[in-house]
């Protein structure tokens, strides 16, 4: 479940006529490429959970990327805007994802000012210069929340204090993260995203021993190349609760009211 080597450029697959794939670059997940499937259903499950939630709301999803998310959301929300500073990846999804309360706008999260009933922003905090005063920024557009970090306790090797993502300024623990949504939010659940079924499978195969099998067998490509495109929401679950809970949890997921 790696990602592509270093050097090797990996595109979406399959585009509609007239959208241009996107490359897999490490700084946003994508869908349409095989490689990256647990990665894509990892932050689409989070969406998923999302979506119910802002049902008949104004949303701003904001880093909203190659856009899949905004418009899963927009399925169920009044109206979503998607706030995305990369052009090619505004362009993409502008190209790409077409509904009448849909629409991208191609600006900095940080500068965005138009009022929502919720603001969505998963997998983006850790990429902020200055995350407080962003969150600050939020809770004056929109009195709801919805946001997520990768847990460092999981993403970064035993004992390393981070990953060695290139795109992520800073990586937070449970505690850390739940003590900065509440530097601007008054109200603030936080909630852990983990393995479930097949992942959760995998990982007890791998405390058994599964990672010296594979390579002893010489099966690691023809396993994982059918392995992960297989992966779907299912496989992972969401658990409420206090940071202390969520050492082991793979992402945090946090739901805020001012």
């Amino acid at each position: 479940m790696a990602g592509p080597n270093q050097g090797e450029q990996i595109l979406q697959r399959n585009q509609p006529p007239g959208v241009p794939p996107l490359p897999l670059t490490g700084e946003r997940t994508l869908p349409d490429v095989p490689e990256e499937n647990y990665w894509f259903q990892r932050h689409l499950v989070v969406y998923r959970w999302v979506a119910p939630q802002v049902a008949g709301k104004r949303v701003v999803d904001m880093g909203s990327g190659e856009g899949y998310g905004a418009a899963l959301l927009a399925r169920q929300a009044r109206e979503v805007v998607g706030v995305e500073a990369n052009p090619e990846a505004h362009a993409h999804a502008c190209a790409r994802y077409k509904q009448p309360n849909l629409r991208f706008a191609r600006e900095l999260i940080e500068s965005y000012r138009e009022p929502a009933d919720a603001i969505v922003c998963l997998q983006t905090i850790e990429h902020l210069r200055d995350p407080e005063a962003t969150l600050a920024h939020f809770s004056k557009l929109a009195p709801l929340l919805f946001i997520s970090t990768p847990n460092v306790l999981t993403l970064a090797p035993p004992g390393a204090t981070r990953s060695d993502n290139p795109f992520h300024l800073r990586e937070y623990q449970p505690a850390e993260f739940e003590a900065l949504c509440r530097g601007s939010y008054r109200e603030v659940a936080l909630f852990g995203l983990y393995h479930a079924r097949k992942l959760a499978l995998h990982d007890l195969a791998l405390r058994l021993g599964w990672d010296r099998l594979h390579r002893a067998l010489r099966i690691t490509k023809p396993f994982y190349n059918r392995f992960t495109p297989a992966i779907t929401t299912a496989d992972f679950k969401l658990r409420p609760g206090p940071g202390h809970r969520h050492s082991r949890a793979l992402d945090l997921i946090a739901v805020c009211r001012r």
